[in-house]
């Protein structure tokens, strides 16, 4: 068996699969379907600094390979997490990490600062990318400018290993990924969602409750294979990838490409124990070819 073990700065994840943002809910959702334990790393769902309602309904369709979501950060915000949540999901063994988000920077440096207070969470990933919201979110991940200004303001109160997730909604997404670097950022996540929308015919409107909304799924894997190449060539620090990954093969695509580590989103909603079957395949894919271990062929494609 081949290793499969990789690090994101001071995160070691026991194999490159993690679970993306708002697919997996808060991980315990999913133990009656897979062991928690053999995934390398659990991002929760959106967390902010006060309690938030989302969009109203409704808030998804689905789309030719793929679907949309408008549902805007729902949650019940960080103390409530803090107090309810963490108490339950600490000791699973493996890292659960926070996806934290925010309307100014101060709000995204106050949030992470409580998480920053909780022992057994290693990690945050930074959504600055988020398309569903009506302030924050996207609005900081779309300018080197805003995006810097997030991480430089939660990296003075936080301490540990900070992922920033990046929108594709930009021109150039190599120049936000390199000032999220000079910010302080451990590692860069992406794509998040790409902005788009349905319409209903009959109805004649829109089929969201907001118009547009964030598709993901393996309709825009090609892009974020893409902007995944352009970044790991572009920084130094760790690239995690995501976007329409459904197989251990599309992983790999990934890894190749330039991607320490990969996130699973979409594929959750159809098979609830994806995460482990893409482990599974990486694994019978470098015993096949020899590899001894995974970072054998991170970056792969020159």
């Amino acid at each position: 068996m081949a290793r499969l073990d990789v690090h994101i700065k001071d995160l070691h994840l026991k194999n490159p699969v993690m679970t993306a943002s708002g697919t997996f809910g808060y991980g315990l959702e999913f133990q009656d379907f897979v062991s928690l334990d053999q995934i390398g790393g659990i991002i929760v769902k959106g967390t902010t600094l006060k309690p938030r309602e989302g969009n109203d309904y409704p808030r998804m369709a689905e789309t030719p390979m793929g679907m949309l979501n408008c549902v805007g950060l729902q949650n019940k915000g960080v103390d409530y997490f803090c107090e309810h949540i963490y108490p339950q999901i600490k000791d699973i063994d493996t890292n659960m990490i926070v996806n934290v988000s925010g309307s100014s920077p101060d709000d995204y440096a106050e949030c992470a600062a409580r998480i920053d207070a909780l022992d057994k969470i290693p990690a945050i990933e930074l959504n600055i990318s988020c398309p569903n919201v009506k302030d924050g979110g996207m609005a900081f991940g779309v300018t080197c400018a805003g995006a810097e200004s997030v991480v430089r303001a939660v990296r003075e109160r936080y301490h540990k290993t900070l992922i920033v997730k990046l929108s594709p909604n930009v021109t150039n997404i190599s120049e936000i990924a390199k000032s999220v670097e000079a910010a302080g950022a451990d590692a860069v996540s992406l794509i998040n969602t790409l902005m788009g929308m349905a319409v209903d015919i009959e109805k004649r409107k829109k089929v969201l409750s907001i118009g547009t909304g964030g598709l993901s799924g393996p309709c825009v894997k090609p892009v974020a294979l893409r902007m995944v190449y352009q970044v790991a060539h572009s920084v130094n620090i760790p690239v995690i990838g995501l976007g329409g990954i459904m197989t251990a093969e599309d992983a790999l695509e990934f890894i190749m490409c330039g991607a320490t580590a990969i996130e699973i989103g979409t594929a959750n909603f159809i098979d609830p124990a994806v995460t482990v079957k893409v482990r599974d395949g990486i694994n019978d894919w470098l015993d096949r070819h020899g590899c001894q271990s995974v970072e054998e062929i991170i970056g792969a494609i020159s």
